[in-house]
């Protein structure tokens, strides 16, 4: 596989702070506990992804790479200028359409001493209140994601994951996954390793939706499901 490259940058909450569900009750923060994803995405607003569709913008290219590729083959020094501009871009993954096409092909929980967990795509369970995995409390871990890319480049591909804890976001993880051109191999990504909380508190099941959007705002990704940290890890696993 090849490995990621470009532009990084991240902005995240503290994760898993129990003590925002307190900080949020006393600010009037309405709890809700048992309730299903949709009816906790109500209360708890993402203000940042809010103020981002107030904004309209138009970053997309307006031909389709194979006509960018074509366009002026002619001249030596477009020619040249393009190369250097898009890399090794793969000819047999440029499409006719004008929009990229990102396909999420894997999304790994890597865990120390543990077998990888390889979640389910699109993430989802015939109980929608059934956990996905669980994560034992004070172990380390990171995420790998691997996406292909084709049609054309997509630019500025960002991951976003928020969870919740009995109705309250407990956790806001934003990451600028970078610029990637077409190609039949997929690209892999890895975050940096986390450690899961501990103590009685943080025990229990969470509610989270992961995306994965560009610049100009398409969704390639949109998640919902849940997840567990318990004292010791399931034996099953």
């Amino acid at each position: 596989m090849s490995a990621a490259v470009g532009a990084v940058s991240a902005t995240k909450d503290v994760s898993f702070n129990v003590h925002l569900e307190e900080e949020n009750k006393n600010k009037g923060t309405k709890k809700v506990d048992g309730v299903n994803y949709d009816d906790v995405e109500e209360i708890v607003l993402d203000e940042d992804e809010e103020e981002e569709h107030k904004v309209e913008l138009d970053l997309g290219p307006q031909f389709s790479l194979k006509e960018q590729l074509e366009k002026d083959k002619d001249d030596e020094s477009l020619r040249k200028w393009k190369e250097q501009l898009l890399g090794n871009v793969d000819v047999s993954a440029v499409g006719e359409k004008i929009e990229p096409e990102v396909k999420i092909v894997s999304l790994t929980i890597i865990c120390q001493g543990r077998p990888n967990l390889i979640l389910p795509i699109p993430l989802t369970s015939t109980d929608s209140k059934k956990s996905i995995f669980t994560l034992k409390e004070g172990s380390q871990y990171r995420l790998r994601f691997s996406f292909t890319v084709s049609n054309n480049i997509v630019s500025g591909l960002k991951y976003t994951n928020v969870v919740w804890k009995t109705g309250v976001r407990v956790d806001n993880t934003k990451k600028m996954l970078g610029t990637y051109s077409p190609q039949q191999e997929p690209y892999t990504y890895e975050l940096e390793e986390e450690i899961t909380p501990s103590g009685l508190f943080v025990r229990g099941t969470y509610s989270a939706r992961t995306k994965f959007v560009d610049d100009d705002r398409k969704c390639y990704l949109d998640a919902s499901y849940r997840f567990e940290i318990q004292k010791n890890w399931p034996t099953h696993n």
